[in-house]
């Protein structure tokens, strides 16, 4: 049974902040690059990394002794201790304003920006905000907003009633396979101990899903990387971003993009062509 959600308590933690550094490596680009479907290369010192290599940086470690069942730190400390089992990255914004390069030392500095219930088609929900600067030593790299969303434990995964609408269709789409080896790297990359991305008998068993569940995250970036290859390499100003729907391991996937009149819109989709992440990009 899950314990009572008490919003004023959990309220009490906006304005919390806390702070973290970390380094760039080539092997981290290394890694990431080749994560990302890249050409690997040899970074140098200098080089740029990939747009969202500081969702890498700095990820907090803690003990065996202080991880809850779904692998992720028992709750509590910087986020709020919400009581809901389910945690995913629901969506959020970032502004890229210059790159993160090899040898850079990063410091992040987070702040709780919102706390917030609401109640949807699975039960209650708890939107927990964090606003992220992310600095090198040539000044602000990043400011990011990125949104969790906690929701209540269900025997399945949430079906909807509705037949989906038809497919979008994309001026430029690139395929690849969600392969349990894709989504174990990018958790070994962010140091990201959630078992729904590893770990298919709890995935299933316990949280009643079909399949290993893919990063939020890592469609993001595939989104990212894709918009600024359209764009001569420039990363976009502004990319905003939200989760729709769960995307499975061992399916084709596809990452998509149409020109707007103010920039792109973008989307992952699984096989069957729904959009599992959609997001806007500005230059």
């Amino acid at each position: 049974m899950t314990e009572k959600l008490d919003i004023d308590h959990l309220r009490q933690w906006i304005g919390r902040s806390t702070e973290a550094t970390d380094i760039v490596t080539s092997q981290l680009v290394t890694g990431l690059r080749a994560t990302l479907f890249q050409e690997v290369g040899e970074p140098k010192k200098g080089d740029a990394a990939p747009f969202t290599v500081h969702w890498c940086l700095a990820q907090p470690v803690f003990p065996m002794s202080m991880l809850g069942p779904d692998g992720h730190p028992t709750r509590g400390g910087f986020l709020p201790p919400v009581p809901l089992p389910r945690r995913m990255w629901a969506g959020g914004e970032i502004e890229f304003l210059q790159p993160l390069q090899v040898g850079d030392e990063s410091t992040r500095t987070s702040r709780i920006a919102d706390v917030q219930v609401k109640s949807g088609s699975t039960g209650t929900l708890c939107f927990v905000s964090v606003e992220h600067s992310i600095s090198s030593p040539r000044g602000t790299a990043i400011r990011e907003r990125q949104d969790i969303v906690y929701r209540e434990m269900t025997g399945s995964a949430p079906v909807s009633a509705k037949a989906p609408p038809p497919p979008p269709k994309a001026q430029h789409r690139e395929t690849h396979v969600s392969d349990p080896v894709l989504l174990f790297r990018y958790s070994a990359l962010t140091f990201n101990g959630h078992r729904i991305h590893y770990d298919r008998d709890y995935v299933t068993k316990v949280e009643g899903y079909p399949g290993l569940i893919f990063h939020g995250p890592l469609q993001a970036a595939l989104i990212i990387e894709m918009a600024a290859k359209l764009h001569g390499g420039k990363a976009p100003k502004k990319f905003t971003y939200r989760g729709l729907q769960p995307l499975f391991e061992g399916s084709e996937f596809s990452v998509n993009a149409n020109e707007t009149a103010d920039g792109m819109e973008l989307w992952t989709a699984n096989a069957e062509g729904q959009p599992t992440m959609k997001g806007t990009a500005v230059w």
